[in-house]
């Protein structure tokens, strides 16, 4: 049974020229970049010379990007770290409803070390309003926090607004742009960018590496300490392999996303035109045009409960989709989506999302035998409306 890979969104297929890239530095390569003989200051060149072609794909110098392990060690970072570090100025946040939970879960925190947080809503498609954002920064407003495409429905949100508004007002910007990285442009001086989350392994690098950008001058506080790696922003010694990996995929996601941006838009348009027009009942969650060129995702109109056995039995026959945020399904069980739930879905309409994240190793058989197998899962299923 030949197996399909259609969850690009939670992680993808390290790319073989991207493993090639890494393979040297595992054991030709392996010394410690702070230590001051041959070994480190070799390994110690490559981390500087990764750094800066990261820093020159979005426009930052290479002394802005710090490495973390992960999209979410980044987030946590650019958030706790303005909070504290920037305090004696005020106390108030303001995000989103549908980010990702590692700047929900933070927020959250925050908001019991004694700072407020404004969750600003979204319309129907997932989209801010630009006027919300402005009405809600107040004088105690230290940091706004809006991600430039959704993980779960693919919303490409208007950051360059948002940037040039919070520069205006002297207020920190940050962006989580893990989904979108790689895949549409990202420039951190057009939004007026302050803080900006990626990460490798959803562009066809390895797991545990990321990275912030943080603009020069930024007052942010340190949220590990030790021996003072990454310009003393974040104390552990640098994962090299993890970071040339990160470097290659990166350069290559960019050198290639033009032409890759549309092939995977024509796959996702024949996905989403042949659905909606084969099954009445089911429906698009997230703006039809200003979405990630890969993203797709579905509700069926009284299938909402049976998504998870939707998804198990595409399973089954060797397609592997979500319901969600890989993310999220870390507590066990099937939860409401807090994405579909702002979106103004109700809380059975809520739990039963198929996301399909298409990617660069997706080919246009692969679409047509998912449809096939779709078509079989679902004439198995009885919808019990077929009214939205």
């Amino acid at each position: 049974m030949k197996r399909i890979y259609l969850d690009n969104s939670a992680s993808t297929r390290t790319d073989p020229r991207v493993v090639e890239a890494m393979l040297p530095y595992f054991s030709e390569f392996y010394g410690n970049a702070s230590s001051l003989h041959g070994f480190g200051r070799e390994v110690k060149e490559v981390m500087a010379h990764s750094r800066a072609t990261i820093a020159a794909l979005i426009g930052a110098g290479p002394q802005e990007i710090v490495f973390t392990s992960s999209g979410t060690e980044s987030n946590n970072f650019a958030l706790k770290g303005i909070a504290f570090a920037n305090r004696d100025k005020g106390n108030h946040i303001i995000t989103t409803a549908l980010e990702h939970d590692s700047v929900i879960s933070p927020c959250e925190w925050l908001k019991g070390q004694g700072f407020i947080v404004t969750y600003l809503p979204v319309d129907v498609d997932g989209l801010i309003d630009i006027n919300d954002l402005q009405k809600a920064i107040r004088k105690e407003t230290i940091l706004v926090s809006v991600m430039q495409a959704n993980n779960e429905i693919g919303t490409i949100e208007p950051i360059r607004e948002a940037g040039k508004i919070c520069r205006a007002c002297g207020i920190y910007f940050h962006s989580d742009a893990c989904q979108s990285f790689g895949r549409i442009p990202v420039d951190v001086h057009g939004p007026c960018l302050d803080l900006l989350t990626i990460n490798a392994h959803k562009i066809y690098g390895p797991k545990g590496i990321g990275a912030l950008f943080v603009r020069e001058g930024t007052k942010i506080m340190p949220w590990q300490q030790g021996g003072g790696h990454e310009m003393g922003l974040r104390s552990a010694t640098e994962n090299i392999p993890a970071i040339v990996g990160f470097a290659k995929a990166a350069e290559l996601c960019v050198e290639e996303m033009s032409g890759e941006a549309k092939r995977e838009l024509r796959l996702r348009e024949k996905i989403i035109d042949a659905v909606l027009h084969d099954y009445p009942f089911a429906y698009l969650n997230g703006h039809r045009e200003h979405r990630l060129p890969n993203n797709i995702s579905f509700g069926f109109a009284g299938l909402e409960g049976d998504a998870i056995r939707l998804l198990l039995e595409l399973d089954e026959m060797g397609i592997a989709v979500s319901s969600g945020s890989a993310c999220s399904a870390n507590g066990g069980g099937h939860k409401t989506s807090h994405v579909l739930s702002a979106i103004g879905l109700d809380p059975v309409r809520a739990r039963g999302a198929l996301r399909i994240s298409l990617g660069r190793f997706n080919t246009e058989d692969d679409v047509n035998v998912f449809l096939s197998k779709l078509a079989h899962v679902l004439g198995s299923l009885k919808p019990l409306t077929s009214v939205f």
